[in-house]
């Protein structure tokens, strides 16, 4: 069986797939980061305001 060719547009879109995957896992990763830091310094009163 003869594997097909992949398309340019498919190519092109898994790369700013990846490109925006890896956005999104820097900003939850960023998030994550903030809010351990904030814990750590003992400044759980401002996480209340929820």
């Amino acid at each position: 069986m003869i594997p097909k060719e992949e398309h340019e547009l498919h190519r092109r879109r898994r790369g700013r797939n990846f490109a925006l995957g890896g956005a999104l896992l820097a900003f939850v990763l960023l998030v994550f980061a903030v809010t351990i830091v904030k814990l750590a310094e003992g400044q759980a009163g401002a996480l209340q305001g929820f």
